[in-house]
């Protein structure tokens, strides 16, 4: 019987944890990655964290070292670009040249949003995706006693400034929302957020636009803002999201609306074709529609799932979104549906003030999304309230005295 051939473009955790779990799980055909960067497959949170802030080596980010691959023969194509697939004929052209397939899988990822704005092409404006954009903007970071401006107050913009303060830089950070994280968390929770950087030194500007980045010569100098004051800037950081990487999939002919759609199970609209990680917008059956996240354990949890897929299995990818955050002195882990978050009823447990407890929210008396803040071991718990279903009482949610796990449990 000829051997089967799955090839996986992407370099990131998806790919990885894609092939390592179809070899978990029986799959002992040929498995091909092409990765357009010259390094392994790796995972981007330490780009953010440990890494960028000094306190990780760069060999942390990769899950998977060179001699599993070689162990378990799987052909790494290290700096190949993948030009275009043909779904008809089963085969993808490379720089490289044309590699056939029997099932495909695109972890292709997102690329950061470029501020579009004069100046963006000044040199020490930085954007923050790859391994290579950390190790600059961590050389220019760590000379300290600079002016860093951010662009946006997201998650990695926040991160950003958290690991520029510690440098010793002075930082500021300009958001257009009426609080930093407000479409993540809310209102209340990203204000916590706003203070914490606000008593470490950093400037939190928000509801603000920016028109320019101004420079000298080829250099950054600062940030013109659209009532046109110039904020000083030796180093400008631009966070504000990131797009998937479709254009392989929609040249192709997949269907293509924000992400790659795909079923359950990781199909796209091509026979033969999957697509996880960042990418995909997978149809969710508990919300009962398609839900693309960009967050890294949704790229760990796909990239094994579709494995398991591609390996044989049957099954339907139905894991809670999930996040985490390390800013100065707070450690944070978020679970659940944001969308239904938004709106919720907001109940928190223990002293939000100091910024040690876990918000619930709830919508219609049912947890859609917990988050807890230098409380640590109730993820698993604030997960099963979330998949239960179980209308709580708020009040007995409130109480730390009463254990989360007698919370929804069956009488």
């Amino acid at each position: 019987m000829a051997r089967e051939r799955v090839v996986v473009v992407g370099g990131g955790l998806t790919a990885a944890r894609a092939v390592e779990s179809m070899r978990e799980h029986g799959f002992d055909d040929e498995i091909a990655v092409v990765t357009e960067e010259r390094r392994l497959p790796y995972e981007r949170p330490p780009l953010s964290k440990g890494y960028l802030a000094g306190s990780d080596p760069s060999s942390v980010v990769y899950p998977l070292p060179a001699r599993w691959y070689r162990e378990h023969d799987v052909d790494v194509r290290r700096g190949v670009r993948a030009t275009a697939i043909d779904p008809s004929a089963r085969t993808v052209a490379t720089d490289e040249g044309e590699l056939a397939y029997d099932r495909l899988l695109l972890a292709t990822g997102s690329s950061p949003r470029r501020f579009e704005g004069p100046g963006a092409g000044l040199r020490g404006v930085h954007v923050l995706r790859s391994l290579p954009d950390s190790t600059r903007l961590r050389t220019a970071l760590r000379e300290g006693d600079r002016r860093v401006v951010v662009l946006g107050s997201g998650w990695i913009g926040l991160e950003v400034a958290a690991a520029a303060r510690d440098y010793g830089n002075a930082v500021t950070v300009l958001g257009r929302s009426e609080v930093p994280l407000v479409g993540a968390v809310g209102r209340e929770l990203g204000g916590m957020f706003a203070e914490l950087h606000r008593e470490h030194g950093v400037e939190v500007r928000n509801e603000v636009a920016v028109s320019a980045i101004e420079g000298v010569g080829r250099r950054v100098r600062g940030v013109v803002l659209g009532t046109g004051e110039e904020v000083p800037a030796d180093l400008v950081v631009v966070g504000i999201g990131a797009t998937p990487n479709v254009g392989l999939a929609a040249s192709a002919g997949l269907t293509v609306e924000d992400g790659i759609v795909t079923d359950a199970s990781f199909r796209t609209s091509a026979d033969g074709v999957f697509a996880a990680g960042d990418v995909a917008n997978v149809f969710n059956p508990t919300l009962g529609h398609r839900l693309r996240v960009e967050h890294w354990a949704n790229a760990e949890a796909s990239g094994r799932a579709v494995g398991r897929v591609l390996a044989g299995e049957v099954l339907e990818f139905d894991e809670i979104p999930y996040f985490y955050t390390d800013q100065y002195d707070l450690g944070m882990e978020y679970s659940g549906y944001g969308e239904l978050a938004d709106g919720a009823d907001l109940v928190v447990r223990g002293d939000l003030a100091a910024r040690e407890c876990v918000a619930f929210w709830l919508r219609e008396g049912r947890v859609v999304a917990g988050m807890n803040v230098n409380v640590w071991d109730v993820n698993d718990q604030v997960q099963r309230l979330i998949r239960s279903g179980a209308v709580v009482d708020p009040v007995a949610l409130a109480d730390p005295d009463v254990p989360l796990d007698r919370i929804g449990a069956p009488a």
